[in-house]
């Protein structure tokens, strides 16, 4: 049944005579899965609300943090009584420490922490430090890969990219993506090549471990043990992109969930309970060339805004307090979703991969295993619209566009699972062959 979007509408009218677009990130604009976008009004528990009244259970989840769901109450209760302190004040608060002490906890590999506010500014910074580190200029990333918007690092980026259909971005030189080398992933032969041509010259590597940025792929088997070797015998910074893994895929990020210690790591909103912030990391020996200790300049007058602190810290204790019966409903609750939708789309037909590392996923319509940034591009993404526009119209909310990470919650319920599967047969019985 369609959905009633006149308000939507009408916002979005409004909005494009102010905005570029009518939004502020572009895969919100739905032009490629076609449609009017809903514009949302609420969220609680597993579910969200657009200005229409319309109801939503949300497999988006703000694109990763939302691990409790929708505004849980220990994390508004927090947001509420920093607020009453003040928004912010561009200097030090003592809950920076408190949150910097539960993320180290909780990831080995980083004896100290700086928080940002953005996971683009994470992984900016992390790559200013990697060379710092090192004395070297070259940065290899991967195909299908984002790690944010910086000039040098949107060359082959995936997700937002990709679906705009958009070779990399107007308005960067090609001078500033010069030394950045784009590789495909899990293709361990082109990282070697790379390696042996400019010996020595290699600052450092970041990946995303689990990439969620193509939709979700992960690693093949020792492929990541493979990139942590490669970058100690070459003295190369090894950098994990972990702000969509971090806390998601394990309490301790990929890293942990595979056995693998990078010398970096980022993370992004998952630690501000879902509000603005991002962070690097890593080994004292590393982060102290930071400023001011050290010639590595970054700064940010909100870096570590309480509010942010405040959530962040709320979110992360919740985890630890019920680490294991979260983590493992969030991953009883996906293979429930993930084994549903693929057994719907056999029935109708319709050929589709599942990828599932956790409470992190994609239905990929191709008939192709898609382990990098080539067999995500095989998809039929005409296919995927038709099944998004039928998901929203049956109350199931996804992210607008094939390559992307899909997400579930601890706030889900095996009802709202089943809902979605039934949502999703009907919605595959629309898609054309």
């Amino acid at each position: 049944m369609a959905r009633k979007l006149d308000v939507s509408r009408e916002l979005q009218k409004r909005a494009e005579k102010l905005i570029p677009g009518g939004v502020n990130s572009p895969v919100r604009a739905f032009r490629s899965v076609g449609g009017d976008p809903p514009f949302l009004v609420r969220g609680e528990r597993s579910r969200v609300y657009d200005a229409d009244g319309n109801s939503y259970i949300d497999y988006v989840g703000s694109w990763g943090p939302l691990l409790l769901g929708h505004a849980p109450p220990e994390v508004i209760e927090a947001i509420i009584g920093a607020a009453r302190n003040g928004t912010s004040f561009g200097a030090s608060t003592p809950s920076e420490a408190d949150l910097a002490e539960a993320v180290i906890d909780a990831i080995p590999s980083m004896e100290k922490v700086r928080f940002v506010s953005s996971g683009t500014e994470a992984t900016m910074s992390a790559i200013r430090l990697a060379r710092a580190y090192t004395g070297r200029k070259y940065v290899i990333k991967f195909e299908g890969c984002y790690h944010g918007h910086t000039d040098a690092l949107l060359v082959k980026a995936g997700s937002g990219v990709a679906t705009l259909g958009i070779p990399g971005s107007a308005g960067v030189p090609e001078e500033f993506a010069h030394f950045t080398l784009a590789l495909p992933y899990n293709d361990p032969k082109a990282v070697e090549e790379a390696f042996a041509r400019l010996k020595d010259q290699i600052a450092c590597i970041i990946v995303e471990p689990v990439v969620g940025n193509m939709g979700c792929v992960p690693p093949a088997a020792g492929y990541l043990q493979f990139l942590r070797d490669i970058t100690k015998r070459n003295g190369t910074v090894l950098i994990f992109d972990e702000v969509m893994t971090g806390f998601r895929v394990s309490y301790g990020g990929a890293q942990e969930l595979y056995g693998i210690t990078p010398d970096l790591t980022t993370f992004g909103k998952v630690i501000g309970g879902g509000l603005p912030v991002g962070a690097y990391g890593g080994p004292s020996k590393i982060m102290d060339l930071v400023a001011p200790l050290g010639p590595m300049y970054q700064a940010g007058t909100l870096s570590g805004n309480p509010l942010a602190m405040a959530a962040g810290l709320a979110m992360l204790c919740a985890l630890q307090e019920n680490r294991e019966l979260i983590y493992s409903r969030l991953d009883k609750l996906s293979a429930m979703f993930t084994n549903g939708v693929l057994e719907a789309a056999r029935e109708a037909g319709i050929p589709m991969i599942v990828n599932r590392v956790g409470s992190m996923f994609t239905f990929f319509f191709t008939k192709e295993k898609v382990v990098d940034w080539a067999t995500a591009a095989t998809c039929n993404t005409e296919q995927f619209g038709h099944f998004h526009r039928g998901m929203l119209d049956a109350g199931v909310w996804l992210p607008p566009s094939q390559f992307e990470a899909m997400f579930m919650s601890a706030a889900h319920t095996e009802q709202d699972v089943e809902e979605s599967i039934a949502a999703a047969r009907e919605a595959l019985a629309l898609v054309t062959i």
